[in-house]
């Protein structure tokens, strides 16, 4: 079995892995030196955050026999991607890949916000009313299909090795938790990491209830993208403890934080003021 083949056979088990221990590391943090105190019940708000993660995860093994790193898999078996066309080092591959890839979901990202119909998907993420790790899992599974679809795509475009294809979805997943942290870091070692890495404080204003904000901080994992495009907003005004998360006009918690309520919330007429375009 070839390396490729080893890392494609066991991709599911190194992600949760990897997962597991992510979580838990974020969660510790969030116990010692947590950034803002919770609105709501930290139980309830878990227990259905996390029952839509099993949802998601059931959704995504019955319609998706072949993921992002299957996509890669078939794509350098049958030479099919721009990276396949190069006879580049792994290396090299494997870092253009990763960012690539990034750029892709920093894209998907605007998209979600710009176009109202897929703004109704989105905002389940964004109408949680605190903000901790478990909201960088919390997406509605038709949002969880369209991020498949779109990666898969542009696996098979890209043609990158089978090994970049698990380090981006293993970044991902875990840069995701992270800077949903309610975690407090000290501002100079912010400072440092938000030139590598989306921290807490700078995705937390995404999560702002004013919708100019909520239309910044873009990036999930590098945060290059938000700088080199305008999007970038570097605190919020009011400071990150007296800051509202959330959106308005979804402030009852029976609505936005039980799993029957966020299954729904695409489905409430009101869109707000939300999405970039409007005229939608």
């Amino acid at each position: 079995m070839g390396w490729s083949d080893w890392i494609y056979a066991n991709e599911p088990v190194i992600r949760l892995l990897f997962s597991i221990g992510i979580f838990a590391a974020v969660a510790v943090g969030e116990f010692y030196s947590p950034c803002r105190k919770l609105s709501v019940s930290k139980g309830l708000r878990w227990a259905n955050n996390m029952g839509l993660v099993l949802l998601n995860s059931f959704v995504l093994y019955f319609l998706f026999p072949a993921t992002a790193v299957g996509a890669a898999m078939l794509a350098q078996q049958q030479d099919w991607g721009v990276l396949n066309y190069y006879d580049l080092p792994d290396v090299p591959a494997v870092v253009i890949a990763v960012i690539a890839l990034d750029f892709v979901i920093y894209l998907q990202h605007v998209m979600v916000h710009a176009i109202p119909v897929l703004w109704r998907l989105h905002r389940v993420h964004h109408a949680d009313l605190d903000y901790d790790v478990t909201t960088g899992l919390r997406f509605h599974p038709l949002e969880i299909v369209l991020s498949m679809l779109i990666k898969i795509a542009a696996v098979s475009l890209l043609g990158p090795p089978v090994v970049a294809v698990v380090i981006f979805e293993v970044l991902l997943n875990a840069t995701a938790m992270f800077n949903h942290g309610n975690i407090h870091l000290p501002e100079k070692i912010d400072q440092v990491l938000r030139l590598f890495i989306v921290t807490p404080d700078m995705h937390r204003v995404h999560h702002s209830v004013q919708a100019p904000l909520t239309n910044s901080n873009f990036g999930f994992n590098l945060p290059w993208w938000d700088r080199l495009f305008g999007t970038y907003v570097a605190q919020p005004p009011e400071g990150h403890t007296a800051m509202q998360i959330g959106l308005e006009g979804m402030r009852d918690p029976r609505q936005v934080e039980r799993l029957p309520g966020m299954l729904m919330l695409p489905f409430v007429r009101t869109l707000g003021e939300y999405t970039i375009n409007r005229r939608w």
